[in-house]
C-alpha cells in the first residue's frame, strides 16, 4: 500500500518510525551507560546503583518490544513458511492474506489482554523501581501489540488487491 508522501496516513506513519527509532536509539545507550556504571561502582568502588538492576530488565522489555514493532514495519519479521514457497505468485498473495489477518487478530488480542493487565496493575498502585508504578512499565506490551496488529492488518489489505489482481502491487 503506497501512500503519498502527504497524505495524513504517509505523515502518522513516517511519525510513528521516527518515535520508533529514536525511543530504541534512547533507551539502548541508556542501559549501555546505567549498565556500565553499574560496572564501575561494582569494581572500583565497591557500591552500586540499587535501581539500575530492575531498571535494565524493564529497559530489556521496551527495547524488545519496539525492536518487535520496527521488525513488522517493513514487513520484515521472521516466517516459517514451507507451503507458499511452491505456490504461483496469486495463490501465494491470498495465503498471505489469511496469516496477515490471523495474526492481527491474535496482536489484537494480546494487546487487549494486555491493556487489561496494565489497567489492573494502575489500580493496584505498585511500584517497580524506587517511584516508577509497575503499570507505566507494563505499558508497553499493549502499545507495541496493537501497533504490530494495525500493521498486520495493512499488510492483509495489500496482500489482498494484489491476490485479486493477480500482480504485485507493492
Amino acid at each position: 500500500m503506497v501512500e503519498q508522501p502527504s497524505s495524513p496516513l504517509a505523515r502518522a506513519l513516517r511519525v510513528l518510525q521516527v518515535l520508533e527509532d529514536g525511543l530504541l536509539v534512547v533507551l539502548l545507550a541508556a542501559m549501555v551507560a546505567v549498565a556500565g556504571t553499574q560496572i564501575v561502582l561494582r569494581n572500583f568502588f565497591d557500591g552500586a546503583l540499587l535501581w539500575a538492576d530492575p531498571l535494565l530488565r524493564v529497559a530489556v522489555l521496551w527495547v524488545g518490544m519496539i525492536g518487535a514493532m520496527v521488525a513488522t514495519r517493513g514487513d520484515r519479521q521472521i516466517t516459517i513458511d514451507v507451503v507458499s514457497r511452491f505456490l504461483p505468485e496469486r495463490w501465494r498473495s491470498g495465503v498471505r492474506v489469511l496469516t496477515d489477518w490471523f495474526t492481527a487478530v491474535i496482536a489484537a488480542v494480546v494487546a487487549w489482554s494486555a491493556y487489561r493487565l496494565v489497567l489492573g496493575d494502575r489500580e493496584a498502585g505498585g511500584v517497580a523501581i524506587a517511584f516508577l508504578p509497575v503499570w507505566v512499565c507494563e505499558a508497553i506490551v499493549p502499545v507495541a501489540f496493537a501497533v504490530i496488529a494495525l500493521r498486520y492488518l495493512l499488510f492483509g489489505l495489500r496482500h489482498a488487491r494484489t491476490a485479486i489482481a493477480g500482480e504485485d502491487l507493492s
